[in-house]
């Protein structure tokens, strides 16, 4: 029996990168039971042994991702402003597995979108996310590392920044590559760190 076990996940692990590939190669939008079929050499009817029904294929790809961007290696940073920009770096498609990733992730909000019950997921999974960097914010206002300011509002700018970053990096890599995304990103910090009325001010003093 732990033969038959094993090589029912081992067959689940080669469906699941089958699935991967899909979304990587084509997004949610070519996510079919005949392309994951064809990407593992098999037949759709094997496929319905997993996936009873494309909503199910769609689930279970939504899993994959989310499992597979938790996964992923985060940046390590102390507390205060540079835990800030190491959490909102993590976003943006600097390698080739982050920006596999944010296609897949782009490509499913029109899924998303057209299911009210995804929908509501996603606004929960964007909310925990803006929660985390709230709290990022916070503490680099503890250590006046940031102006004092709602911390909420600023955490949802930053998220509204990257996000906006992520689609135009995806649209127009050449023109978004890697370090211009991190100069972008830092532009936008340092309007943060010195909001444009201490700017004219430090202006006038110099």
């Amino acid at each position: 029996m732990s033969r038959t076990k094993g090589n029912h996940e081992a067959r689940r692990r080669d469906v699941s990168e089958a699935v991967w590939r899909v979304l990587v190669a084509h997004g949610f939008g070519g996510l079919t039971m005949r392309a994951v079929a064809v990407e593992l050499d098999a037949t759709t009817g094997l496929l319905t042994h997993y996936f009873p029904t494309k909503r199910d294929l769609v689930a279970y790809a939504l899993d994959l991702l989310e499992r597979r961007s938790a996964a992923r290696p985060r940046r390590a940073a102390d507390t205060g402003l540079p835990a800030v920009r190491a959490a909102l770096l993590d976003i943006l498609p600097l390698t080739d597995e982050a920006t596999d990733s944010n296609r897949i992730w782009v490509s499913s909000w029109d899924a998303a979108l057209a299911n009210p019950e995804l929908s509501g997921d996603y606004a929960s999974k964007y909310a925990q996310s803006r929660d985390k960097l709230c709290d990022l914010v916070a503490a680099a206002q503890q250590l006046g590392e940031l102006p004092d300011g709602d911390p909420a509002r600023i955490a949802a700018g930053a998220q509204s920044f990257v996000l906006g970053l992520v689609v135009q990096a995806l649209f127009d890599p050449p023109a978004f590559p890697p370090h211009r995304q991190a100069e972008l990103l830092d532009d936008y910090l340092a309007t943060l760190t010195f909001p444009p009325s201490s700017r004219g001010h430090q202006a006038a003093s110099s």
